[in-house]
């Protein structure tokens, strides 16, 4: 077994803008909270990752530093962050990955089938960017409530399992009227209130049935515990919080679940507001990038040629360029992908070589898709300071000498 494997976690248990001046200022508060930051020892239930690559916000928040991602297109799991919702069904879950079922509603021939039975369906494999749905919160103005991420709420990692499509279709096809996929997780519920109001429960639209996997599998190991094996519900293009951890039940629905955290919560409501049903959901990620080097924690850079590097995503659709400032976003020019493409669901590493002289300088990065959206200069405040893709606020700022 290798040292920093996931299946050590067997082991283990769950633990309990609009200029470029105010894109410096936010960007070297985060600088110098990541260069601040000691390593704290991790919870039981991640002891297998690196606490050098993470910053632990709490037991249940863990990022990925800017200087962890490299410039390799994967992400490998001891670098990759965690968010938990609610605490994680018993570690013992994972001993008999096999035994682990899912029941299947919503189709002609509904039933309950195990992991072994998923397995003889068919497989296939996607890489995909797993990105927490309040990445870049810690970006915003306005402060909105939660954890203050700010860019390592995500991974670019590749799926394995049987996709979704073929399930419905060993069942006899979709019952009529199915309009949603709605997916529950196996946590455990904390007692005395309304399973309701707790529970892990999302419904995506139906036409992420093309693209959705019951995946068993995470970067060629079994899905690790702590990222929600032994099977993950994975919508490839949506946020973090529709791809359901410890998956138990998927269920084709004429109507979105009524549960609180898809009735009220992840909603891009105004600041001040509640969420409701008349808000839009948080599904699908927006197109978006950001530089990682030079690492911000690494202090000063040597006058010369420097390799300015990052990751840019298109959410469900692929990439046509990226563009690398040096001045905070008055002039661009074009950087060059680089590394494999793995997918309109993955994300690209990118680089851009530029000769700079001693001074100071503010690096930012802007994506487009292959239908020509740009990513947006700066994202519209919102209650729970979701989806933040602006690229003004993720601009990092560095000193050359």
């Amino acid at each position: 077994m290798k040292p920093h494997s996931p299946d050590l976690a067997r082991r283990g248990l769950l633990a309990g803008s609009a200029t470029a001046l105010a894109s410096v200022g936010l960007a070297r508060v985060a600088q110098a909270q990541t260069a601040a930051a000691p390593a704290k020892p991790l919870p039981g239930y991640v002891a297998w990752k690196n606490p050098d690559h993470l910053i632990m916000h709490t037991g249940n928040t863990l990022e990925t530093k800017r200087s962890a991602f490299g410039t390799s297109v994967i992400t490998p799991a001891e670098r990759l962050y965690v968010r938990n919702n609610l605490p994680a069904p018993d570690v013992a879950i994972v001993a008999n990955r096999d035994a682990w079922a899912v029941a299947i509603e919503g189709v002609r021939q509904p039933r309950t089938l195990s992991v072994a039975e998923l397995k003889t369906l068919g497989i296939e494999t996607v890489a995909a960017v797993l990105q927490c749905s309040g990445n870049g919160r810690g970006y915003f103005a306005g402060k909105p409530s939660g954890t203050k991420w700010q860019v390592g709420a995500a991974g670019c990692v590749i799926w394995s399992g049987v996709p979704l499509r073929n399930v419905v279709a060993a069942l006899g096809g979709l019952a009529d009227g199915a309009r949603f996929i709605t997916g529950t997780g196996g946590e455990q519920l904390p007692a005395g209130l309304d399973p309701k109001d707790v529970i892990v429960e999302r419904s995506v639209p139906i036409k992420a049935l093309d693209d959705a996997l019951l995946a068993w599998e995470m970067n060629g190991e079994p899905v690790p515990h702590a990222h929600g094996g032994p099977l993950r519900l994975i919508v490839p293009g949506y946020s973090g919080v529709n791809n359901i951890k410890y998956v138990k039940r998927l269920a084709f629905t004429a109507a979105e679940t009524d549960a609180k955290i898809q009735r009220t919560g992840y909603r891009m409501s105004p600041p001040g507001t509640k969420g409701d049903p008349s808000f839009p959901a948080v599904w699908e990620m927006d197109v978006k990038s950001w530089i990682n080097g030079p690492a911000p924690e690494a202090g000063p850079v040597k006058a010369g040629w420097v390799q300015i590097h990052g990751v840019a995503m298109g959410g469900t659709r692929a990439l046509r360029r990226i563009d690398v400032s040096v001045d905070g976003g008055q002039t661009w020019k074009e950087a060059r992908f680089v590394g494999p493409d793995l997918g309109r669901f993955a994300w690209r590493q990118f680089v851009l070589p530029v000769k700079l002289e001693p001074g100071q300088y503010v690096l930012a990065s802007r994506a487009q898709d292959t239908q020509f959206n740009w990513q947006v200069e700066a994202t519209p405040e919102n209650a729970g300071g979701f989806l933040n893709s602006g690229w003004r606020v993720h601009a990092l700022p560095i000193t050359v000498v």
